[in-house]
């Protein structure tokens, strides 16, 4: 099946894809007295254990560092929580995909539309900590749904490719946090990437995830242009990963059922 028929079928599909994110968010916090709010206080209980952290146990002379550390753990929580889940996405649809015949690319898609729909529910609380602080968006702001287009892509290629390896090689999931966490680190979410010895920096332009977050906080926080000829490498890499991740999606689809 070709790229252009897959979406297509996805697109015929839509009014499940809608069921399964709608789904998704539901049992996220079933049972729990908070719920949905839980979106909210997770980042912030973060944020307030990372500002901790470094406002107080470290130097630096980065102005409003909550809203700082806010900026770029909003996204890393979208990017992160949706990886993570969308992992084991083929293997826990298993009952699924031997009962209803549907484009199986739907259940990793799921998993990153769900956590994006957690991401765009907690744009309002960041930008009330903007009002809170005094930090005014500028123009630049505009630009925050190209970001967010371009990591749904880089997240949709790697989602289809690692759950589809992960039917076969189920040690992916198990490493899949450990990775995760030093992505974490060595991605300028707690620093900016001028912080970043020169020693080091090739780490920052062998990182894709740099370009994106300095982008997000060049848009919001600082309100300048982003790292335009990264940001447009990146681009480039995101429509790459989405097109080997679709490739290596239908090439493992079929022994799906089975597998599972």
């Amino acid at each position: 099946m070709t790229f252009l028929e897959t979406t297509r079928e996805i697109f015929r599909f839509r009014d499940l894809v809608t069921a399964l994110v709608v789904r998704e968010l539901k049992m996220r916090y079933r049972g729990s007295v908070l719920g949905f709010v839980w979106s909210f206080l997770n980042p912030l209980l973060l944020m307030a254990v990372y500002a901790l952290v470094f406002s107080f146990f470290t130097r630096h002379q980065i102005e409003n560092y909550t809203l700082f550390v806010l900026t770029g753990l909003l996204p890393w929580l979208w990017f992160s929580t949706g990886l993570s889940h969308s992992v084991g996405s083929i293997v826990s649809g298993g009952p699924l995909i031997k009962k209803i015949v549907f484009p199986v690319e739907i259940l990793p898609l799921v998993t990153v539309l769900s956590n994006l729909a957690n991401y765009l529910l907690s744009l309002p609380v960041l930008f009330a900590f903007f009002l809170f602080f005094g930090v005014n968006l500028t123009a630049w702001a505009l630009l925050l749904p190209v970001l967010i287009l371009v990591q749904f892509v880089f997240m949709t290629g790697l989602a289809l490719a690692l759950s589809s390896l992960n039917v076969y090689l189920k040690d992916i999931e198990q490493v899949m946090g450990n990775l995760l966490t030093l992505a974490f680190f060595l991605t300028p979410i707690l620093y900016p990437a001028s912080f970043v010895p020169e020693r080091l920096k090739f780490l920052l332009y062998l990182n894709p995830l740099a370009p994106l977050f300095e982008g997000y906080r060049n848009v919001l926080f600082y309100g300048s242009a982003p790292p335009w000829e990264w940001l447009g490498g990146l681009a480039i890499l995101s429509l790459l990963v989405a097109a080997a991740g679709f490739a290596t999606f239908n090439h493992f689809r079929d022994a799906f059922a089975e597998e599972v």
